[in-house]
């Protein structure tokens, strides 16, 4: 490969910079490097190959995981974006390969992760042509993706990338795709460096902070007799943890998460009500129709947290505070909006409000908790019954790791009941599909987020629906060694479909008994050791030994057929009406 020394003097008497001549698949690395990206995932095929022939000589310095599954790939780059917080990347050819990608770049836009998607194109004389493997991977992505670019001439490749990882980091997060046709890939050009992008004309990451409505919030604050705050994943992104713990401590605010913001603060704190939504907590859904200032802050009132819309927090006064002013007034009508990056405003905020302590309304919470643990937690986490149920075996897991782990969930009853019980001491330890809720997340996610901190224990847990969807990404993991402590609970059913037909359907369970295979013997065939229970008395050292053991192990336990997850708000209820049986 030619230097890419581009400081080389030319002539004796005036120093040139050098001419370096790069290919385009040479330069898409090169990009790479320069963001200091670690990590690829990704599938090679014919429109990609000559990125992958430039990946060759550039192994010590970037590390490939061939996955699976295309899908498999994006999703591994969510995961190791959501666990590291830097931008995931993701490599696939064009027509399948590129549609493959397609529901984990929707699932990254609504859930607001941050990645850049490179995909092959076919030669650029070919578009438009129904060439072999030719898609119109723009269209067909544009409704999905943050932006999206497609690259003709090689020479466009450090600019068009410079951008996607600026317009993918930058603001509110997303998916950029950039899709490259095979003669940009080949083609040659006088490369002149890498230029990061830090500006782009008319593209505004950040909105101004307007002070008069940081001070508008702050009176309303000040004055709430039942102050109440909701708190999402903007939290996370914008790294201010720490400033929104320091809010919420000096006004004395209680705080529930959606399920995107859980972890953000650790699960103890005091101020920590519980979890928001369809599956959530009884008292934070309850007292959100009796507070009389709410304040949201990184999230986006969606349907799974408000339930009915028209019977939603009518009595309350609402604040909202969000980085991207789209979200503000959509779904819920805004008495104070707090346009900007939370970690820029919070602070502002938390210096105008007062000192203060709502300890009866704070009281009101652990009394409705205890109701909820007598009622469901008590049961849900000490069966009284010999069958196995989901909650126990996330409150032993919780023990185990001492609540230090990151557990990244599959879709299902098993994700509610992990976002319900599992425990977090730190920041970005809960990774979940939450807005678009795509089963056969967990497993690829799992491999990625351990990709994104390596030092870390991920457990990856899985319904026997979920993970046979990307159940052959165990040979991503037997290829590469990922520690990846894989869990499923094994309820016999598609089981949340199945809680559903029980409820409103009158039991006609249609299409939700699902047959899976010897998961041990699969693993086993993989190279990876495993091990099945269904008795109790197992359960607390057959974790123990899952979490001991040196590299990826899968544990399946047999669990409750027809356990449901309470509590529920019904469809087309209101919060209030929140069920606890």
């Amino acid at each position: 490969m030619e230097t890419l020394d581009i400081t080389k003097e030319t002539t004796a008497e005036k120093p040139q910079p050098a001419k370096v001549s790069l290919s385009g698949s040479q330069a898409v690395l090169e990009a790479l490097i320069a963001e200091n990206v670690k990590t690829v995932f990704g599938y090679p095929g014919g429109a990609i190959m000559p990125i992958y022939d430039a990946l060759y000589d550039y192994k010590d310095k970037l590390e490939h995981i061939l996955v699976r599954h295309e899908q498999g790939g994006i999703h591994a780059a969510q995961g190791f974006a959501r666990a590291s917080g830097e931008v995931g990347v993701v490599f696939a050819t064009s027509g399948p390969g590129a549609t493959n990608l397609v529901t984990g770049i929707a699932d990254a836009m609504i859930d607001s992760t941050p990645l850049v998607c490179i995909t092959g194109q076919v030669f650029a004389h070919l578009l438009g042509t129904d060439a072999f493997q030719e898609t119109d991977v723009i269209n067909i992505t544009t409704p999905v993706t943050k932006w999206n670019y497609q690259v003709t001439e090689a020479s466009e490749i450090p600019s068009v990338l410079a951008k996607a990882f600026y317009i993918a980091r930058s603001g509110r997060p997303g998916p950029v795709l950039v899709d490259i046709t095979k003669n940009a890939q080949v083609e040659k050009f006088d490369y002149k460096g890498y230029i990061p992008c830090n500006h782009i004309r008319s593209y505004l990451p950040k909105p101004k902070v307007r002070k008069k409505f940081i001070a508008e919030a702050a009176k309303l604050i000040n004055e709430a007799k039942k102050p109440f705050v909701l708190f999402g994943q903007g939290i996370i992104l914008g790294e201010a943890e720490k400033e929104f713990q320091t809010f919420i401590e000096k006004a004395g605010l209680p705080s529930a998460f959606t399920i995107m913001g859980e972890s953000a603060i650790p699960s103890d704190h005091p101020l920590n009500v519980g979890m928001l939504g369809m599956h959530g907590n009884y008292a934070p859904n309850v007292l959100t129709n009796e507070c009389d200032v709410l304040i949201a802050i990184g999230m986006r009132f969606d349907d799974r947290v408000t339930g009915r819309l028209d019977k939603y927090a009518k009595q309350a006064k609402i604040i909202h505070l969000d980085i991207d002013p789209a979200e503000i007034d959509k779904n819920v009508k805004t008495t104070v909006p707090v346009w900007g990056d939370c970690k820029e405003t919070l602070p502002l905020l938390t210096e105008l409000i007062n000192k203060t302590e709502h300890t009866a309304w704070l009281q009101r919470f652990r009394d409705l908790e205890q109701e909820e643990i007598k009622q469901v937690i008590n049961e849900e986490l000490n069966p009284s019954t010999e069958i196995m149920s989901m909650g126990e075996v996330i409150k032993v897991l919780n023990k185990l790791t001492n609540e230090d782990a990151i557990i990244v969930t599959d879709v299902g009853q098993h994700q509610m009941v992990a976002c319900r019980y599992a425990k977090f001491k730190n920041s970005r330890s809960n990774i979940t599909s939450g807005g678009l809720g795509t089963m056969g997340f967990g497993l690829p996610a799992a491999i990625g987020a351990k990709y994104g901190a390596p030092e870390r224990t991920v457990v990856s847990i899985s319904g026997d629906g979920g993970f046979q969807m990307t159940i052959q990404e165990l040979g991503t993991i037997m290829q590469f060694g990922a520690d990846v402590k894989i869990l499923i609970l094994n309820n016999q059913f598609l089981g949340m479909v199945r809680q559903w037909q029980e409820l409103f359907n009158d039991r006609r369970y249609s299409f939700v008994n699902i047959t899976s295979p010897d998961y041990i013997t699969v693993a086993k065939g993989y190279g990876i050791a495993g091990k099945r229970i269904d008795k109790r008395e197992d359960l607390e050292s057959s974790l123990q030994e899952m979490l001991s053991y040196k590299g990826s192990y899968l544990l399946e336990v047999m669990v409750g057929k027809e356990n449901n997850v309470f509590p529920m708000v019904p469809q087309g209820c209101s919060v209030s009406e929140i069920r606890l049986k």
